[in-house]
C-alpha cells in the first residue's frame, strides 16, 4: 500500500517541478524580450533626438504634448515646431527657433541641390524639350499646370517682393524661380528670407523654390519681371 501511494506523490513531485521550469523560462523569454524592445525603443528616440538637435527628455515632452489639444489641432507637427509653440520660457523659444531655421536652411539646400541634379539628368533625357513644357505630374519640384502659378523673380526688384508676399497671402501655391540665381543657393535662401517665406509652406510644398536654370527664356514672353504665369491652352500665359 505504502508503494502505491508514494508513486503518484513521486508523479506530482515530476509535474509540480515541471511546471516551474516552464514558467521559468516563460518568464526568461519575456524579460529578455521586454529588455530588446526597450534597448530598440531608446536606441530609436536617442536618433530621432540626434536627428532633430533635441535632449531625449526635450522629445518626450514632445510626445505628451502631441497627445493633448496640440496633437488634435496640429496631428503633423513636427518636434521643434511644437516645442517652440509650448516654450515655456523665451530662452526655450529661442533656442527652438535657431535650430528650426538650421533644419529649413539644410532642407532647402538639399531640395536646390535635388533640383539641379532633376535639370541636368533632364536635358540629358530630352535635350530638345523644355523643362518647362512637362505634363503636371504630382511632383513639388515641377509646376502644377492646373492647380499652381509659376512666379519668375530677380534680385534687386521691389516689385517682384511685393508679388511673391501677395501671393504667399492670398494662400495660392507657386512655384517661384529666381531668374538671375547664378546658381548661388546661399544668396537665394537670403532672398527667400527676406520677403518672408513660409517655410512651413515650402516644407509641404505649397510654395517651391528654383533656380531658373533658363526657362524664363524658354518661355520667350516679353513679359518683364515679375511675371505670374499660368498655362492655357498648353500656352504659358501672365495671369
Amino acid at each position: 500500500m505504502s508503494r502505491l501511494i508514494a508513486q503518484p506523490t513521486w508523479l506530482l513531485c515530476l509535474c509540480l517541478s515541471a511546471q516551474a521550469n516552464d514558467h521559468a523560462q516563460r518568464a526568461s523569454v519575456e524579460a529578455h524580450s521586454k529588455h530588446t524592445f526597450d534597448s530598440t525603443n531608446s536606441d530609436k528616440n536617442t536618433r530621432l533626438s540626434q536627428q532633430w538637435g533635441l535632449k531625449t527628455e526635450e522629445l518626450d515632452r514632445y510626445r505628451t504634448l502631441m497627445q493633448g489639444p496640440l496633437g488634435t489641432y496640429s496631428p503633423n507637427l513636427d518636434p521643434l515646431s511644437a516645442l517652440g509653440i509650448e516654450a515655456r520660457t523665451e530662452a526655450e523659444r529661442q533656442r527652438y527657433a535657431r535650430l528650426q531655421v538650421e533644419a529649413e536652411a539644410a532642407r532647402v539646400e538639399k531640395l536646390l541641390v535635388y533640383q539641379r541634379a532633376y535639370d541636368h539628368a533632364w536635358k540629358e533625357r530630352y535635350p530638345d524639350m523644355s523643362l518647362i513644357n512637362l505634363p503636371p505630374i504630382n511632383s513639388p519640384l515641377m509646376i502644377n499646370t492646373v492647380k499652381r502659378v509659376a512666379v519668375f523673380v530677380q534680385y534687386e526688384c521691389p516689385g517682384c517682393e511685393r508679388t511673391v508676399r501677395a501671393l504667399q497671402e492670398s494662400g495660392s501655391p507657386f512655384d517661384l524661380y529666381m531668374v538671375n540665381s547664378q546658381q548661388d543657393d546661399r544668396r537665394i535662401r537670403q532672398w527667400v528670407q527676406l520677403v518672408g517665406i513660409d517655410a512651413v509652406k515650402v516644407r509641404d510644398g505649397t510654395i517651391t523654390i528654383n533656380h531658373d536654370n533658363g526657362r524664363w527664356r524658354a518661355i520667350g514672353t516679353a513679359t518683364e519681371l515679375p511675371a505670374v504665369l499660368h498655362k492655357v491652352n498648353g500656352k504659358w500665359v501672365p495671369r
